[in-house]
C-alpha cells in the first residue's frame, strides 16, 4: 500500500466495516498465545494505521480487554477478529485478513516467536488437496453465500439500509 492509498476491510457478515488512508505501519505476524487465542489460529496478522487515518464506516466492533493494556475488537454478529487496539495510543493495528485485499500488505517482521509452531518449516512439505471443488458446487456456494463481497457495499445485506 502505498502512501496516500485508501483501503477498506470489514468482517465476514458485513456488520462492521472501516477505512484506512495511508500507509499501513509494521505489518507482521504475531504468534503470541493472545493472538493465537483471539484469532483461532497459529499466529495474528497485524500492521498499525494511525488513528487519524482510520474510520469505522458500518456499526461498532464489540470489545474484549484481553489484558489490562489491550483491547480487542471484533464483530458480535460473526465473530471475525478485526483489531489490536492500545486504549490512548495514536494507532489502532488491523487484522489484515480483514482487509477487502489482503495481498496488498505483506508482512515484514515476526513477534513474538516463542510460541510460533515449531513445525511450521514443514508446511510446504505437506501433500496438497486435489482440487474437489466441481462448478455445480462452486455455483450453489456462490448462489447461498452470505459473506460480505470484498469492497464496500452501499446496502448489505441486499434490500437492507447500511
Amino acid at each position: 500500500m502505498t502512501a496516500g492509498e485508501t483501503m477498506s476491510g470489514g468482517c465476514q457478515c458485513g456488520a462492521v466495516r472501516y477505512r484506512v488512508g495511508g500507509e499501513l505501519g509494521y505489518p507482521h505476524l504475531c504468534h503470541c498465545r493472545m493472538c493465537q487465542k483471539a484469532s483461532g489460529n497459529y499466529f495474528m496478522p497485524l500492521a498499525a494505521a494511525r488513528q487519524s487515518e482510520f474510520t469505522l464506516t458500518r456499526a461498532q466492533p464489540t470489545w474484549f480487554h484481553s489484558s489490562d493494556l489491550v483491547r480487542r475488537g471484533f464483530c458480535n454478529a460473526c465473530g471475525t477478529p478485526l483489531f489490536y487496539d492500545v486504549p490512548g495510543a495514536d494507532f489502532i493495528n488491523i487484522v489484515l485478513g480483514s482487509l477487502d485485499d489482503p495481498h496488498a500488505v505483506k508482512p515484514v517482521a515476526q513477534s513474538n516467536t516463542g510460541r510460533k509452531m515449531s513445525w511450521f518449516h514443514e508446511l510446504d512439505q505437506l501433500p496438497v488437496e486435489a482440487n474437489e471443488e466441481t462448478p455445480d458446487r462452486e455455483n450453489a456456494i456462490a448462489a447461498s453465500n452470505h459473506q460480505h463481497p470484498d469492497h464496500d457495499a452501499a446496502e448489505w445485506p441486499t434490500g437492507a439500509s447500511s
